[in-house]
């Protein structure tokens, strides 16, 4: 089928991507016949914590996988594993590209690569929000890594809360009922490391900003994870951070954007073209050089739920 933009070098549709097994295979959702619990050995063996970026980089993409556990409530195929190289362990999280599972609006295959496009926009940006992620090969096969990201709470940042119970200065997002019928809020916390994480997802479009995939360091930044669904042409934008809707963006955030109006003009561009369709590239620019001459939070469509779900 050809692309709306004939122009591509690589079609919209997702003949543009490679074709995988499918994700129902037990082969790939249980690999060692035995995903009855989360872990399948201790996780938490991680002694990278004194690594510089490129040295952290390097373990990522270098180091030897070991897959250790299993997230058995994620959508698509999911491992804890450990990475080592030269006697150093970091603890990750790597995604199989064959355990993806087909969606109808996003193409088959494609989801590990605007993981790794999302997390170079945030570096390029200058905003520490996404842990380091890669493309790699892997017992699996090719797949996304990931900093496995320990000792958060996203009820930190984001929670249900009674009505009467809303913490001062939170700002509501959904109205909600309780199991008794009491009237409910969820809301979000209105602090600068969540802010940026919203700037982000709004630079990067993201249709999947699930309460869960926030993850609050204590002391530290706000990080976001699960970045498979972002970066499409059409606005995809659902989010559970709509309490700035109208408001300016944060001053990090607007710097962010010149640096990655250069970025995408230069190395990042060419980066990016690698991962994400020509159409996507172009829609990226276009939704920087918007928001650079209108630095404002999106408003949440009417036609559409601008709520993921669920959203806890």
């Amino acid at each position: 089928m050809p692309s709306a933009d004939s122009a591509d070098r690589r079609e919209d549709s997702s003949d543009g991507y490679p074709q995988f097994d499918d994700p129902t295979d037990p082969d790939v959702d249980d690999p060692d016949g035995d995903a009855d619990g989360l872990f399948q050995q201790e996780l938490f063996q991680d002694t990278a914590g004194d690594l510089d970026p490129a040295e952290l980089a390097e373990l990522l993409i270098n180091g030897t996988i070991e897959i250790v556990g299993r997230l058995t409530d994620a959508s698509n195929v999911t491992m804890l594993a450990r990475t080592t190289l030269h006697g150093v362990s970091a603890d990750c999280v790597y995604k199989p590209i064959r355990g993806e599972r087909p969606l109808w609006d996003f193409p088959d295959g494609s989801l590990a690569a605007r993981e790794v496009a999302s997390a170079l926009i945030a570096r390029s940006a200058g905003w520490d929000c996404v842990p380091p992620t890669y493309l790699r090969e892997g017992p699996l096969g090719s797949g996304m890594i990931q900093r496995w990201i320990n000792g958060t709470d996203c009820g930190t940042e984001i929670d249900l809360f009674e009505v009467a119970d809303l913490p001062t200065g939170w700002l509501p997002v959904l109205q909600a009922s309780g199991r008794r019928g009491e009237p409910m809020v969820l809301a979000h916390a209105d602090s600068p490391g969540l802010k940026l994480l919203a700037t982000f997802d709004l630079v990067v479009n993201n249709a999947d900003r699930k309460a869960p995939h926030v993850l609050p360091v204590p002391g530290g930044p706000v990080y976001g994870v699960d970045h498979g669904l972002t970066l499409h042409r059409q606005d995809k934008l659902r989010t559970v951070l709509w309490g700035w809707a109208g408001d300016g963006l944060p001053d990090e955030g607007i710097d962010g954007l010149e640096r990655l109006s250069a970025g995408l003009a230069g190395d990042l561009g060419e980066l990016l073209a690698d991962l994400l369709t020509n159409t996507e590239v172009r829609t990226l620019r276009k939704r920087v050089d918007r928001l650079r001459n209108n630095p404002v939070f999106a408003l949440p469509p009417t036609d559409r739920s601008p709520i993921p779900w669920p959203p806890l």
